[in-house]
């Protein structure tokens, strides 16, 4: 008997949505990043991705522990030379609250083009509503 590997074409994606309202960055992104692999079926493959689309709302509610909220940096940077620009965590949330749970997923995720498909199965949005209601999303607590 031959080993079943799983691809895209013939892996049905399911569409979940998840509260971020409360839950810890780490901890949520973690959950998120598990989903999106695909490793909580059975048919998991490391080379395909056989992941959920994952929808998040209120990521403008999520929490960290300590002193994260000050203490926490993200740099980027803008190609010149000295162009080095870095936030703390307050700020990235009061600028933009997706970007803080994006780049928490995405560092969980494998590099290359795997990972950036598994990426765009990440829907975020700072409110309670979101576009997605014809996918019926089903709700799961992480």
């Amino acid at each position: 008997m031959a080993t079943y590997m799983a691809n895209s074409q013939n892996c049905e994606n399911k569409w979940v949505l998840t509260d971020a309202a409360g839950k810890r960055l780490g901890r949520l992104a973690s959950s998120i990043a598990h989903r999106l692999r695909g490793k909580h079926r059975p048919i998991f493959t490391p080379h395909a991705d056989t992941g959920d689309f994952v929808v998040v709302v209120n990521t403008d509610k999520l929490v960290v522990s300590g002193n994260k909220t000050s203490d926490k940096l993200y740099h980027r940077h803008t190609g010149y030379p000295g162009g080095l620009k870095t936030t703390n965590f307050s700020k990235m949330m009061d600028k933009d609250s997706t970007r803080v749970l994006y780049l928490a997923v995405k560092g969980m995720l494998p590099r290359g083009p795997l990972g950036r498909s598994m990426l765009r199965k990440l829907k975020l949005y700072p409110g309670a509503e979101h576009p997605h209601a014809a996918q019926q999303p089903q709700l799961i607590e992480d």
